[in-house]
């Protein structure tokens, strides 16, 4: 199992975070569904887990989800040559229990083989804390930080001039432009950081090693970009 904890700082308060992420994944979501890959929600509802599974041991009310996502042409090709199209789907359970969410991704068809756990935190910091997410001594052995600045450049593919920070100024709070090559992560005011914290597993002979990877690879690619336009929405 990988585990890799990615870090974003943002020049944002923790209580505007928890209102630009609605607009942003909305944004998102319409972006990335249509013709029929799209999501199908299943259950979406308030839940309240008894203190003794409390997310930390203090998070336990919030809202849940269940959606299947529908995958199709969005994978890899020497994936969807090892799956049928009723395969190429992900099953999302998620607990929104603000400002810590979970979210955990399976496939029918790989089961207990295939697994993607996500934990984040939001947290008044600068993403200098050490161990938000309490692991053992073991996971925090095998565990991977990597930091996220939004600024720096994405490929041509996902770039969008609207989503650049580089050249976004808030008309509102008169916050940005952020530029690549200069410490603005140490200096803004206000700050908060994203601390999420992704558990991998695929299980699969040959294989393993570079899905588990593209994986980690789309999941920082996808943090990066939907921060962006969280930044600047």
């Amino acid at each position: 199992m990988l585990i890799t904890e990615f870090r974003i700082i943002l020049p944002v308060t923790v209580e505007e975070y928890q209102v630009a992420q609605l607009f942003a994944t909305a944004k998102m979501s319409k972006q990335n569904t249509g013709g029929g890959e799209g999501v199908e929600i299943l259950a979406n509802q308030p839940f309240e887990k008894p203190m003794s599974e409390a997310f930390l041991g203090k998070y336990r009310t919030g809202q849940y989800t269940k959606k299947i996502y529908h995958l199709g042409s969005r994978v890899p090709g020497f994936v969807r040559l090892l799956f049928s199209d009723s395969s190429l789907s992900m099953h999302e359970e998620a607990w929104n229990a603000y400002p810590y969410c979970k979210t955990v991704l399976t496939n029918p068809y790989m089961k207990d083989n295939m697994i993607i756990d996500i934990s984040t935190l939001h947290v008044a910091d600068r993403g200098e804390s050490e161990n938000v997410h309490q692991l053992t001594g073991d996971e925090l052995k095998k565990r991977n930080i990597v930091y996220i600045n939004i600024a720096d450049p994405v490929s041509r593919a996902d770039y969008k001039e609207a989503d650049d920070p580089e050249k976004y100024k808030s008309a509102k709070t008169g916050r940005g432009p952020l530029l690549a090559n200069e410490k603005w992560q140490q200096t803004c005011q206000p700050y908060m950081c994203c601390y999420k914290l992704v558990r991998e597993k695929f299980k699969w002979f040959g294989l393993q090693t570079r899905v588990e990877n593209l994986i980690m690879t789309q999941e920082e690619r996808l943090f990066r970009n939907f921060h962006r336009q969280l930044f600047c929405c």
